[in-house]
């Protein structure tokens, strides 16, 4: 598949088989992931990787309504911020930097074969304590989203995506 078709071929899953996926296609998305752009290349996120299944249980359980979807996952993947890393000047980069690498993931584990849905967590402060506390993370360290990873056990292949939107471009000017 070719990067255009990949971003026109994507689609949110959250319905998944029971078939792991191996460490080598998780350490694949999670180097596309790191791959992407980040402001002054501050690099500056980290990612909690959960393929255990009974870890997978426990965190769906305690994660609200993303938790109906992360549960069947074959892995997720909990992307945060490292304001240790952020770049001085404007440290609210870190935001899409993170958004950018969790992006890369996904379009990766579609290229890959594998579906995957992105649930937001930032900026509601509920879910990042929740998050934050579960996984016991460091002060510097801030949840921005789940990212649920695994073989589709649902065909959306049929569906479109929107035309291109002419009324929401413009040229030059507004």
């Amino acid at each position: 598949m070719n990067t255009v078709e990949t971003i026109l071929n994507r689609r949110s899953i959250r319905k998944y088989k029971q078939d792991p996926v191996s460490e080598e296609d998780i350490r694949k998305i999670l180097a596309c992931g790191m791959a992407g752009p980040s402001a002054v290349n501050a690099r500056d996120w980290s990612f909690v990787v959960v393929n255990d299944k009974e870890k997978i249980a426990d965190w769906a359980e305690k994660s609200g309504r993303a938790g109906n979807i992360i549960k069947d996952a074959a892995f997720a993947v909990l992307v945060c911020a490292d304001t240790s890393r952020s770049f001085k000047h404007a440290p609210e980069f870190y935001v899409i930097n993170a958004a950018i690498a969790a992006e890369n993931m996904i379009l990766a584990a579609t290229d890959l074969g594998i579906g995957s849905v992105w649930l937001g967590v930032w900026p509601q402060n509920e879910k990042i304590e929740t998050q934050k506390a579960y996984f016991e993370l460091p002060e510097e360290i801030i949840p921005q989203s789940i990212i649920a990873f695994g073989y589709p056990d649902e065909d959306k292949s049929g569906i479109p995506h929107k035309d291109y939107e002419e009324d929401r471009v413009h040229f030059n000017q507004w």
